[in-house]
């Protein structure tokens, strides 16, 4: 009988598959309620006495052995099985590869920088965690200036003279600190407002705002300019300047452009005028242009600034701003076509 146990250990030993049903019908076969296992427990009783010990240790031996050898073959054949059901059928259509997708913010911004490239501007970047030099006072915005209520602020806490920036013209007085006319910038990026949150306005925004100082610059030159950009951007030239006020620029203006009554929605953005607000500008201050270096009495320039947002919100028909900064997916794949 020891002998026989032995056999079996050998085939045990040697046997492999690559199939399921095999596996199963080899754990039948000797590990099964009516296996050969239970067999050879029971045929113990009948072992002589000086036997039992070498034929309870190779029983034994058989028992984990084929257990073993069960478990690492259903092992073997379920990696086997996941990786077959990866890589096995090399035939098979290929998984598509998703179309990355540009936000409309990130679409809008990359259009305006674009266009004024075409007019030598190159593009400018400052931190947006801004002191209050750069942000207010260099622009003619000094302490107790009444203007500075037309921004609300965010202040750290512990350090009142540092603040996230509240426009992009931070940017633009560091690259007149650093840099001699002529000048020709813009400079895109993200500003804050202590603001509601609402569909049309949200604490934390995208402007682009564009400098040109040189000898000579006029209110005529800043026209052509916007008027260049709104036909490339628009599509529409047909533009007006309204007076306004800016504490750094004087004269100030804000532009509208003719959008057009052709459509229901056009009504709704113009509140039927046909005209819609884009933007502000106006001739550098001549004590902006002191604050940063730069002498007033031998060059003058204009400056303009508008929200990349509200942009997008107008070019792609977008009803809620707040959707520019929720990242949903099913939002976002709506522009997959866009560049």
């Amino acid at each position: 009988m020891i002998d026989t146990l032995k056999q079996h250990l050998a085939e045990v030993e040697a046997f492999t598959t690559d199939s399921k049903d095999a596996v199963e019908a080899f754990r039948i076969k000797y590990l099964g309620k009516k296996g050969l296992l239970t067999d050879f427990f029971a045929e113990f009783k009948n072992i002589p006495n000086e036997q039992k010990k070498e034929f309870g240790q190779v029983i034994n031996q058989l028992k984990n052995l084929a257990t073993e050898k069960v478990s690492s073959l259903k092992a073997q054949l379920e990696q086997q099985t996941a990786k077959t059901g990866q890589f096995g059928d090399m035939t098979r259509p290929g998984a598509p590869i998703e179309i990355g997708v540009r936000h409309p913010i990130s679409i809008v911004k990359n259009q305006i920088i674009d266009i004024f490239s075409r007019i030598g501007f190159n593009v400018s970047e400052g931190p947006e965690i801004e002191d209050d030099w750069h942000n207010f006072t260099a622009l003619n915005l000094p302490e107790y200036h009444p203007a500075r209520d037309m921004q609300d602020t965010f202040f750290i806490q512990t350090n009142p003279d540092i603040l996230l920036r509240t426009h992009t013209s931070s940017v633009q007085v560091r690259y007149m600190e650093e840099h001699q006319p002529p000048i020709r910038t813009i400079s895109p990026g993200r500003v804050y407002r202590n603001e509601a949150i609402s569909a049309r306005s949200h604490c934390f925004f995208h402007q682009v705002e564009g400098l040109y100082i040189d000898k000579d610059v006029s209110f005529a030159d800043l026209k052509q300019t916007l008027q260049f950009f709104t036909n490339e951007m628009f599509g529409k030239s047909k533009i007006r300047l309204r007076p306004s006020y800016f504490p750094f620029t004087e004269p100030s203006a804000e532009v509208d452009v003719y959008w057009g009554l052709e459509t229901e929605t056009d009504y709704k953005m113009t509140k039927g005028t046909g005209w819609l607000e884009i933007m502000g500008c106006g001739m550098v201050d001549p004590n902006v242009l002191k604050n940063c270096g730069i002498d007033p009495e031998e060059y003058s320039g204009f400056a303009f600034g508008m929200g990349i947002d509200r942009i997008a919100l107008l070019l792609h028909q977008i009803s809620d701003i707040r959707l520019l900064s929720e990242n949903d997916i099913r939002f976002l794949e709506q522009f997959k076509s866009a560049l």
